[in-house]
C-alpha cells in the first residue's frame, strides 16, 4: 500500500510508537485518526497532524466499536490500524507473599491481548468493505509485542504471556484475513524510549542495554514507525512478528 492518501488508526496514538507512525504517515500524505485515552496529549498530537481525535480506552470493549466507526466515518474508510496500547504488572508467579494476584494477571491480558484482538476484528470488518487495490489488498494490521514474549524475565509472567499471545495469533489472524486481503505483522521491540524509559538517565540506560548487540541504545520511536511503514509499503510481509531490538536476548533478570 501508498502512503499518500493512507487512511491509519492507530491506538495509543498520543505518544511513542503509535505517533512517530502517525507522523511519517502524515508527512506521506496519508490521513490519521489518533485513538488513546481523554488524558493523553491525543487532541493536540491530532491537530498536530491534520487528523481526528477519538478519546477512548482499550478496555471498554464494546465503547471502542463505536469510537472506530467513528474514526472510520471520520477518514472515509480504513486502510490501516497500529495498535500499540499495553503495559503490564510485575510479580513472580509464586513469591514470598504467595501466589501471583489472578486478577492482576486477567487487567494484563485484557489489556493487551484481548485488547488487541479487538481492535484488531473490529477494524478487519471495516477493511472488509474497501475495493481492493491493484495487489488485492484491502487492508493491513500492525501489533505490538515485545521481545517478552520469546524470553521474559523473572517477574514478567503476565507480561510476557500476553504479548507472546500477540505474536502467537499473528499468522493465524492473517490466514484467517487473507481470503479478504487483509494482511496482519507484529513488531516485537525490545527497549525504547518510550513511557517509563523516555526520561532515563544515560547511566540507566546504559545498564539497561548493556546486552544489547549493536546500537548499545535505547530504541528511538521513529524506528519502529519505520518498520512500520515497511509493513505497509511490502505486500510480501504478511503473518510474520519481527524482533526490533539491536541484536538483544533478556538475561532471566
Amino acid at each position: 500500500m501508498q502512503i499518500d492518501g493512507l487512511r491509519t488508526i492507530l491506538v495509543g496514538g498520543a505518544s511513542g510508537f503509535a505517533r512517530a507512525t502517525a507522523e511519517r504517515i502524515a508527512a506521506g500524505g496519508g490521513k490519521v485518526a489518533i485513538l488513546d485515552r481523554e488524558s493523553s496529549d491525543g487532541a493536540a498530537v491530532a491537530e498536530g497532524l491534520g487528523g481526528t481525535w477519538h478519546p477512548t480506552d482499550v478496555l471498554d470493549f464494546e465503547g471502542i466499536e463505536v469510537v472506530i466507526g467513528e474514526a472510520v466515518e471520520a477518514l472515509g474508510g480504513l486502510d490501516v490500524a497500529v495498535n500499540t496500547a499495553g503495559g503490564g504488572a510485575a510479580g513472580r508467579t509464586l513469591s514470598r507473599s504467595g501466589p501471583f494476584d489472578l486478577d492482576a494477571f486477567r487487567s494484563v491480558i485484557d489489556l493487551n491481548l484481548v485488547g488487541t484482538f479487538n481492535t484488531n476484528r473490529l477494524c478487519a470488518a471495516h477493511m472488509s468493505d474497501n475495493e481492493p487495490n491493484e495487489d488485492d489488498e484491502r487492508g493491513v494490521l500492525i501489533n505490538t509485542a515485545s521481545i517478552a514474549a520469546f524470553e521474559g524475565q523473572i517477574g514478567q509472567v503476565a507480561y510476557t504471556a500476553a504479548k507472546a499471545g500477540i505474536a502467537g495469533m499473528t499468522l493465524t489472524m492473517a490466514r484467517d484475513l487473507g481470503s479478504l486481503g487483509i494482511r496482519v505483522n507484529t513488531i516485537a521491540p525490545s527497549l525504547f524510549a518510550t513511557g517509563l524509559t523516555a526520561g532515563v538517565s544515560d547511566e540507566m540506560a546504559a545498564n539497561l542495554v548493556k546486552d544489547s548487540a549493536f546500537p548499545k541504545r535505547l530504541g528511538r520511536p521513529d524506528e519502529y514507525a519505520r518498520l512500520a511503514i515497511a509493513m505497509i509499503e511490502n505486500p510480501m510481509l504478511n503473518g510474520d512478528t519481527i524482533r526490533l531490538d539491536a541484536g538483544t536476548r533478556f538475561a532471566p533478570r
